[in-house]
């Protein structure tokens, strides 16, 4: 997974000005998504903060940026649903394989060399559920089941739409192309009358993945720790004092030896005495 602020809108010009964005309202933007959610707003996105939020004020009758900005400061569901209009979400099934290969040839055999009785992973930034999907269906082809007595994912992402997605779990037929064939047949099934053309995580599988909203800011459960925590291509849209923050969060919530995925184009920078780098974006903890 990975939270994206994309460019897709970036050809939409603040020309028809049917409200009125002021350099204050747009700062104020700026300061109130990084003081909620910790993602940084470059000054490029203002035409894709114009054109998202528009919608929004259209929706609620509003003429001005500075009225938006009273109702998200008071309104819990509306902060929620400007945090859900300034996101999206990118991923697929198995991206960055070489960590689930990792998880099969390596992580299992040393889980089950120290008799583990069980096996707790968080996908952190699940997105629409992709991710979990993929780590849950890993484990069941490699016998991680017949292995532990209990196995659970916890996954937990930002933005409230995503996350109805990826509960449901059903998926478009152009995803197939990024599953594996081992993990295909085992792990999905093809959707009928309705769903026909579309496929849909098993049921067995399903009920393994825990989905929940979360903040990264805010406070975590402390219990229980994890022995594999799974936050890819997130931290990069955050700036340096937040990704040193919650990189020590991680390091906290790890069992000993635990295993942290980070994303192609992440590092855990000044933390890393807490962790040490196996190759590929896979560190454990010190």
């Amino acid at each position: 997974m990975g939270r994206v602020l994309t460019r897709s809108e970036s050809d939409f010009t603040l020309q028809d000005n049917e409200f009125e964005l002021t350099e204050k309202d747009f700062k104020f933007i700026q300061w109130f998504l990084h003081k909620t959610v910790g993602i940084y707003l470059s000054d490029r996105k203002r035409a894709m903060v114009y054109g998202r939020l528009s919608r929004q004020m259209r929706q609620r009758g509003l003429q001005r940026f500075a009225d938006y900005r009273m109702l998200i400061e008071t309104d819990e569901q509306e902060r929620i649903l400007f945090i859900n209009s300034l996101t999206t979400n990118k991923t697929e099934f198995f991206r960055e394989y070489h960590h689930f290969e990792f998880l099969e040839k390596v992580m299992l055999n040393e889980w089950q060399t120290n008799k583990r009785d069980s096996i707790n992973i968080w996908s952190a930034g699940c997105s629409t559920g992709q991710e979990p999907y993929s780590l849950i269906s890993s484990l069941y082809v490699s016998g991680a089941m017949e292995m532990f007595d209990e196995v659970s994912i916890r996954a937990t992402d930002l933005d409230t739409k995503v996350l109805a997605h990826a509960k449901a779990g059903i998926y478009s037929a152009d995803s197939v192309e990024s599953i594996p064939s081992k993990y295909l047949k085992p792990c999905f099934v093809k959707g009928k009358q309705q769903q026909e053309g579309k496929i849909k995580i098993a049921k067995g599988l399903q009920k393994y993945v825990h989905f929940s909203r979360l903040n990264l800011l805010d406070s975590w459960p402390t219990k229980p720790k994890f022995d594999l925590i799974s936050c890819r291509n997130v931290m990069i849209y955050f700036d340096k004092p937040t990704q040193e923050a919650l990189l020590k969060r991680f390091h906290q919530a790890l069992k000993p030896n635990g295993i942290l995925f980070i994303g192609h184009s992440e590092s855990v920078g000044a933390c890393s005495e807490l962790f040490h780098h196996l190759g590929q974006t896979i560190y454990v903890k010190q």
